[in-house]
């Protein structure tokens, strides 16, 4: 079709790994029987079709094959089989820097890259202030790149990307380089691209940034295509894969867990202004598994899973008058109720709630470790009443609520049981400010 930008047919991706530099060169002049190497698929059988003017996120853990199929549709990187076809010319923030002259200065790795890319000297010409502009490393542009600091050295190779003006955006973990402010100019270029119907491709792990600007998100784990869809339907099961509760379609199925994040987000972490209370529960009649208590509608097509070593029986949402409801407020306090019944024995387990708003981007939430409100042994059987008490200060607007209790085991995480998107959650308001929240200001203006 006229309309497709980048076409992936069946592409496999198969490199050699040798256990010394001899065993290569042995192979190469066909000295000895049999092979020399073993074999690593690192892409195996992709198909995707990327259509002119769409954002389209690839996500997936490391070693799931995300930069390779980048450099494949680039062609950095050749396909062992199958096939990519691009339509429009390409700028590719893959490693940045990469083609870079260390020798050359500045001015003239601008030219190169650009020359590479495809552009014309005129052409470049005339982007060459903007470049600068957007870059602004001052007098350093006509200094050897070898003498930049990394930031600098980022900042020029995303400025000539971003500025030569192509078709196709590829971009791959470029767009949280450098400091804060420019990272701001970074998103804000990035938008305008969307603004003007370019097609991009964006692998990112900031799961936010994803769920903002992709219009259709693609999930890779161990080489192959799990799925594509919304960016929530793909960030939900993504978060599966992470805590090894998918099942792969692949017979050999790898756990890859990089927890190191929870892990250091966990240490000191505390929402202020959050109260959380766990109560065990006497004898207590059994609703339906999962269910919403109140008549509160629950979400048909809610996202669950887990081992069920603790299990969540029932949740609802009060206000401040103790009412079952899912309209809250804006500035009243409410609270995320939960009753979690245990299956098992358990060293410590966490009970967590998050609010994300209808594209899936995570808003808020906390967990009884960050709160360090409950850090106990439990034993099977037993049930726990758990409340979060907090006020609402999220912006008027629908938004969906998740409850999770989860733990470490010998230090593994483990997800005990997930529900994503339970309730829906509605904040009424009659003052919204900008953004997620209100910060409540206090303003004052005085006549002089």
């Amino acid at each position: 079709m006229d309309n497709i930008a980048i076409q992936v047919t069946d592409v496999e991706k198969v490199y050699k790994l040798y256990d010394k530099p001899s065993d290569r060169l042995r192979e190469a002049l066909g000295i000895g029987r049999g092979k020399h190497h073993t074999e690593h698929r690192a892409l195996k059988g992709v198909n995707l079709t990327i259509r002119q003017g769409e954002c389209v996120g690839i996500i997936g853990t490391n070693g799931s094959g995300k930069s390779t199929i980048l450099k494949i549709i680039t062609g950095v990187l050749n396909p062992t089989r199958g096939s990519v076809t691009v339509n429009g010319r390409i700028s590719a923030l893959l490693e940045l820097g990469a083609g870079f002259n260390n020798e050359y200065n500045g001015i003239e790795n601008i030219y190169l890259n650009g020359t590479m890319i495809g552009f014309t000297e005129k052409e470049i010409d005339e982007k060459l202030d903007s470049i600068l502009e957007f870059a602004d490393i001052g007098e350093y542009v006509y200094q050897p790149v070898k003498t930049y600091s990394s930031g600098m050295f980022v900042r020029l190779a995303f400025a000539v990307a971003i500025n030569i003006n192509p078709e196709i955006l590829i971009v791959d973990e470029a767009l949280s380089v450098g400091d804060v402010f420019f990272q701001a100019k970074c998103y804000h270029k990035f938008e305008e691209f969307k603004e003007m119907g370019k097609t991009i491709v964006f692998v990112s792990h900031d799961l936010s940034s994803i769920s903002k600007y992709c219009d259709r998100v693609v999930l890779l784990n161990q080489g192959s295509k799990l799925g594509e869809g919304s960016a929530k339907e793909m960030i939900d099961t993504y978060k599966q894969v992470l805590v090894g509760q998918y099942a792969a379609p692949e017979p050999e199925h790898e756990r890859l867990l990089d927890d190191e994040q929870l892990r250091n987000a966990a240490k000191g972490a505390k929402d202020k202004g959050v109260q959380t209370t766990v109560s065990s529960a006497a004898e207590q009649s059994e609703p339906a598994e999962g269910a919403a208590a109140g008549g509160i509608a629950e979400n048909p097509e809610l996202l669950e899973y887990g081992s069920k070593k603790a299990v969540i029986k029932e949740y609802y949402i009060t206000d401040d008058k103790g009412v079952i409801t899912s309209a809250i407020i804006k500035g009243n306090l409410f609270t995320i109720h939960m009753r979690v019944q245990m299956a098992e024995d358990l060293q410590a387990p966490i009970f967590a709630f998050t609010i994300k708003n209808v594209r899936g981007t995570e808003i808020t939430g906390t967990n009884t470790m960050f709160e360090k409100a409950f850090l106990e042994p439990v034993a099977a059987g037993e049930t726990y009443e758990v409340n979060f008490t907090q006020e609402m200060n999220l912006q008027g607007g629908e938004y969906l609520l998740s409850l999770g209790v989860t733990g470490y085991e010998e230090d593994d995480f483990t997800v005990y049981h997930r529900l994503y998107d339970v309730l829906n959650l509605t904040v009424i308001s009659d003052k919204n400010t900008v953004g997620f929240y209100d910060m409540n200001s206090k303003i004052e203006v005085q006549k002089k």
